[in-house]
């Protein structure tokens, strides 16, 4: 039958494995360092993969493929669940090991496989008290970011981290420019990071996405001085007015020599 189906640029696909994950029906695969459809008959043609794609790799097209079989893609979930807790380690293992792989590609001789792991989203669980050395100062400093991945263009549009969070969009100099960044801006809050000049895409779209489908309490904007800045300030307004939403916001600039000029 001819109907609508997604279409792989593998050319464009950088193997994040974003993709992947956004495919609640499996359809898809990292092989080999890219993204496969490898399972038409789990396409369902909603797209739920299109967003999520941080080089726009994906698109639709409509040619002759097999038919959605949604009794298929519900006895392979299945089949998941029923896995035993011995099928479910060595499952795990073959992931970490993948993963592995893609990270170090000429150790064991093999061949990269599996999705980047550097995109796969974690949340992370901090001690909100630094320990303070003999004077009072903590001397050993401690992270902030609570969450993976933070870079704008590989982060999803919706999800857990978001909910309820104070929102940190930050420019990517900021961190080494500012000596307390982690402590002064990022504790407590989701940090998203960017520089729309390295980048060279308009933020808006994402950000949008991010304040309006997620419970945001408030967003903190923290950029340099520099004209450049000024892109990820603009596209983080437009989001928040795009957004429909009434959300605190605050925008902080810090100069080249690391001090914040104005908050």
């Amino acid at each position: 039958m001819k109907r609508k189906i997604i279409k792989i640029d593998e050319e464009k696909c950088n193997g994040c494995g974003l993709c992947a994950s956004a495919c609640h029906e499996g359809a898809i695969e990292i092989i080999d360092g890219k993204a496969k459809l490898v399972r038409e008959n789990f396409c369902d043609g909603f797209g739920d993969c299109l967003p999520g794609c941080p080089v726009g790799a994906i698109s639709f097209e409509e040619r002759e493929a097999p038919a959605y079989d949604e009794a298929a893609v519900k006895a392979a979930k299945e089949g998941g669940k029923n896995m035993t807790m011995e099928e479910i380690a060595a499952k795990e293992d073959e992931t970490e090991h993948r993963a592995a792989m893609t990270a170090h590609p000429a150790e064991g001789g093999g061949h990269p496989a599996g999705g980047c792991p550097g995109s796969r989203m974690k949340r992370f669980t901090r001690d909100e008290a630094a320990e303070p050395g003999p004077s009072g100062v903590c001397h050993r400093p401690v992270s902030r970011l609570g969450q993976w991945p933070c870079q704008i263009k590989l982060l999803p549009g919706k999800a857990p981290f978001f909910d309820g969070a104070k929102l940190l969009i930050a420019a990517d100099c900021t961190a080494y420019a500012y000596a307390n960044m982690h402590e002064e801006f990022m504790k407590g809050k989701i940090t998203v990071i960017g520089c729309p000049k390295l980048d060279a895409v308009d933020y808006t779209e994402k950000l949008t996405g991010i304040i309006r489908d997620n419970d945001i309490k408030s967003v903190t904007i923290v950029r340099m001085e520099v004209p450049c800045c000024g892109g990820l300030q603009r596209a983080a307004e437009d989001a928040l007015k795009a957004s429909g939403k009434f959300i605190p916001w605050q925008v902080v600039t810090v100069s080249t020599d690391g001090q914040i000029l104005d908050q």
